[in-house]
């Protein structure tokens, strides 16, 4: 058995598939949706995520302009909607109004979250890197709103239950059933 060699390229699958909303400043002004499979946990304290977009996009001039965004997390009910607003622009289509999702307003910020979604991750930037085909935006979580449908008996937001959705290799996939728990190969029950 042996491998082959390929050209450089952007294997690191599967990766969080997720729906950010963004919209420039001021009330009346239209929140879109952009699709993305590049998002990532970069800090924990302070919290800190990075999510990477084409410049072309329409949330890109969104984002440069307003300086925040919020990632929201993609359930299995949501997949449909998240493709649609993957290959669909902002641009010429008011994506809430067409895919039924509806904006949720929180506290933290001006732009609204998804409210169908769990988790709502609430971003101000600190930092863009212009990288090549995609612009990075480094930023900082300054709120989170989750969806009480997803509380446990104990108070703990349970994300297996969310069924959240992973990318990779430009298809959709369910996450699985846990395999352990962090630290669990050391531990003396090994569970």
């Amino acid at each position: 058995m042996g491998k082959q060699n390929w050209k450089a390229g952007n294997m690191l699958y599967p990766v969080p598939v997720v729906m950010v909303t963004a919209k420039r400043k001021g009330a009346g002004e239209k929140t879109n949706i952009v699709t993305l499979a590049w998002a990532g946990t970069i800090c924990s304290d302070p919290a800190m995520l990075s999510i990477s977009v084409r410049p072309e996009r329409y949330s890109h001039e969104l984002i440069e302009e307003s300086g925040e965004f919020v990632v929201n997390l993609v359930t299995e009910e949501l997949t449909r909607p998240c493709d649609w607003c993957g290959v669909r622009s902002g641009r010429d289509y008011d994506k809430f109004a067409e895919t039924g999702l509806t904006p949720y307003v929180s506290e933290y910020m001006e732009t609204p979250a998804i409210a169908q979604s769990p988790v709502n991750l609430y971003c101000k930037v600190t930092k863009t890197e212009r990288l090549g085909s995609h612009d990075m935006y480094i930023a900082e979580i300054v709120g989170v709103t989750v969806d009480e449908r997803y509380m446990d008996e104990k108070g703990r937001f349970d994300l297996e239950a969310a069924k959240l959705v992973a990318y990779s290799h430009g298809a959709y996939h369910a996450l699985g059933e846990k395999l352990g728990t962090f630290g669990y190969s050391v531990r003396k029950d090994n569970k």
